[in-house]
């Protein structure tokens, strides 16, 4: 057995541990969105896919973004294989379920646009980076980009921010200028959670 399969066999995670991730990781993006959406800004992935929905239709966010991942669940089993496919379904269906639950539980009497943007970001980037560290994502592209970290070595942050870059380029149908400016300033700050943390063979447990 080699020194690499030792240290990873070491710090293999319980799943007691995966579970208060995906509730951890799940939070975490869910305060995110809650930020974003009240003032009125987009994001990346399959959570930007579903906001321009949203906005352009006034249906649940929480609906949307279920029913938007579930095209990627194949992909991920294929690839990923059946452990992280369960703990994405269970991600996604846990983020839907928050998303619709929070505006009922936090409200949010004042809030500055830039805070929401720079806050929501950061949170938004560690939710998904407990997620990540524990072999599961919320879906979509999150699969997609994972899928091409670990077959070719490309970091998250970096491929998330060109699809990010081209859904919030969409969004300028359905969303004020100023708020795609902000909206830019939080997926830069999601990616840069990524890009620093989020490194091939940095983190050993899985």
């Amino acid at each position: 057995m080699s020194l690499r399969d030792t240290i990873t066999r070491s710090f293999k995670h319980s799943r007691l541990e995966d579970v208060q991730a995906l509730l951890t990781g799940t939070l975490f993006v869910a305060l995110g969105v809650a930020l974003f959406k009240q003032v009125g800004m987009l994001t990346g992935g399959t959570v930007g896919i579903a906001f321009l929905l949203h906005y352009a239709s006034g249906l649940p966010f929480g609906a949307l973004f279920f029913c938007i991942n579930l095209p990627f669940y194949w992909l991920a089993y294929k690839r990923m294989g059946l452990p992280f496919t369960l703990k994405t379904i269970t991600a996604v269906s846990l983020m839907a379920v928050l998303a619709e639950a929070l505006p009922h539980w936090l409200q949010f009497a004042q809030l500055n646009p830039w805070f929401a943007a720079i806050a929501g970001g950061l949170l938004i980037g560690a939710g998904m980076l407990i997620l990540f560290r524990h072999r599961a994502s919320l879906g979509g592209l999150n699969v997609v980009v994972l899928y091409l970290q670990e077959k070719y070595g490309w970091r998250a942050g970096y491929v998330q921010a060109g699809l990010d870059l081209v859904i919030l380029l969409c969004g300028l149908a359905f969303v004020p200028p100023d708020r795609i400016g902000l909206s830019i300033v939080g997926m830069l700050a999601i990616n840069a959670a990524l890009a620093i943390n989020h490194r091939p063979g940095r983190y050993m447990a899985v």
